[in-house]
């Protein structure tokens, strides 16, 4: 059986455009992470870094500390991978929502 993750790639075996989205996605992550974990400061250094147009469509400044709280799902005060995959989850349903609306908007299937 392969294994799942690879660093070495070869020319005949590029990986795809989900598995380039998914090591962008761990890449960005362990960027603000220091010990593995996100902290309230780390947190908000990545959206604005990398969320910035969602973050800047907030009208609440108590945003990021709202998300951070609803993100720590075992309360220990950090954000770990798991934790920061339901968040880009969420807003890859919510920016796909918005997709189909103005596909179906402008008469496209």
């Amino acid at each position: 059986m392969s294994k799942p993750c690879t660093s070495k790639l070869t020319a005949a075996t590029m990986p795809s455009e989900l598995e380039n989205a998914m090591e962008s996605l761990i890449n960005v992550f362990h960027r603000y992470a220091s010990d593995g974990n996100l902290n309230r400061r780390q947190l908000r250094e990545l959206m604005e870094s990398e969320l910035s147009n969602f973050l800047k469509s907030q009208k609440d400044p108590a945003a990021v500390d709202k998300l951070m709280k609803d993100l720590d799902a075992n309360g220990d005060g950090k954000v770990n991978f798991e934790e920061f995959v339901s968040l880009v989850v969420g807003l890859s349903i919510a920016c796909e929502q918005c997709y189909q609306a103005h596909m179906k908007k402008s008469g496209k299937k």
